[in-house]
């Protein structure tokens, strides 16, 4: 019996079809408005209904490359699969636990708020300013500014869209605002949104580029780079070729030569014949009687010569360099 079950569990596992061949990579896009489907990471997933809805994070300093905001980290929803893009929507964004902590001291005071907004397209928003400032407050002074901020806050959404919002949340421009508002309240240390959350969708528009042309922008990016990276490698062979053909080119005298015409080029002189080497042979020897014997050339001063010279003679002469400068002239005048 023990032999039947084996074989049954043998052969279901063969039928069994191995899961993780079956998945595949999906692009993940950032929302239409503002970010224009931009490639924020990947996931995998056997199809489109199981990458519904997931989540996926990042810090703000990988969306953009701004160091000073590693501390943001930002929330994206897959709400829709077109082919191998996962389309997000933007849920909300918060600030780490140690970074805000690491902005709260002993003698500071603190001021937070939650604020509920509806942008000009629909979209319901809920944010959460917190104010530091730069000492402890009474908690008149803590209503008036917590009062102040959430009017700043109301008065930007109610003039603005959800897309808008997500820029001057992430870019700072409604933090400065807040904090031109209330510093005249009491002095000011820091102004963060340090949460905000999407309560409910409101009018998704048309405008903007499509997917198709984003994937249209994108090959034309990736066939330019390869265009950019094939000429470089062109342009380095070809200066390794020049190299090459200017280490075998031939020496300039030998071009010279092979120019000239044969007209131009010296004859060689010719063997003198016999009969007048004979004749010319005495005449030689009586000129040499005649003229009177040159002199010696005159012998070099070794003496006032320095040690390098007297070596570097000794080097050219083949002798050896060691000693004083005594027994360097005495072996040159060997």
């Amino acid at each position: 019996m023990a032999k039947k079950v084996t074989a049954r569990a043998r052969a279901s596992a063969r039928k069994q079809r191995d899961k993780w061949k079956m998945k595949r990579w999906y692009t993940i896009r950032a929302p239409r408005h503002p970010w224009d489907f931009k490639q924020i990471g990947e996931t995998i997933g056997e199809s489109d209904d199981h990458i519904m809805g997931r989540i996926y994070e990042m810090t703000l300093q990988e969306f953009n490359g701004d160091f000073t905001k590693m501390h943001i980290i930002l929330r994206f929803r897959v709400t829709e699969v077109v082919g191998r893009d996962a389309l997000t929507t933007f849920i909300g964004h918060h600030h780490q636990t140690d970074h805000i902590r690491r902005q709260i001291r002993r003698y500071r005071g603190k001021v937070d708020d939650v604020v509920d907004v509806v942008s000009t397209d629909g979209y319901l928003v809920r944010l959460k300013p917190l104010i530091i400032t730069q000492k402890r407050v009474q908690t008149s002074v803590k209503q008036a500014m917590r009062s102040k901020a959430a009017e700043v806050i109301r008065a930007y959404a109610s003039k603005n869209t959800f897309s808008k919002i997500q820029e001057s949340i992430l870019g700072g421009e409604l933090e400065g605002e807040i904090l031109n508002a209330v510093k005249p309240i009491y002095p000011v240390k820091s102004v963060a949104i340090h949460k905000s959350q999407l309560l409910q969708e409101g009018v998704i528009s048309d405008k903007g580029p499509t997917l198709d042309d984003i994937h249209a922008g994108e090959s034309r990016q990736d066939a330019e780079l390869k265009a950019k990276k094939a000429a470089a490698i062109a342009a380095a062979m070809d200066g390794e070729e020049e190299e090459e053909e200017v280490a075998d080119a031939p020496s300039i005298l030998d071009a010279v030569e092979a120019i000239e015409p044969e007209s131009e080029k010296v004859p060689a002189k010719e063997a003198p014949a016999e009969e007048e080497v004979a004749e010319k042979a005495p005449a030689k020897a009586k000129a040499a009687k005649k003229a009177p014997a040159k002199k010696d050339a005159p012998s070099v001063d070794h003496s006032s010569m320095s040690v390098a010279e007297l070596k570097e003679l000794l080097k050219a002469a083949g002798k050896p360099v060691s000693g004083k400068k005594a027994d360097l002239i005495a072996r040159l005048n060997e």
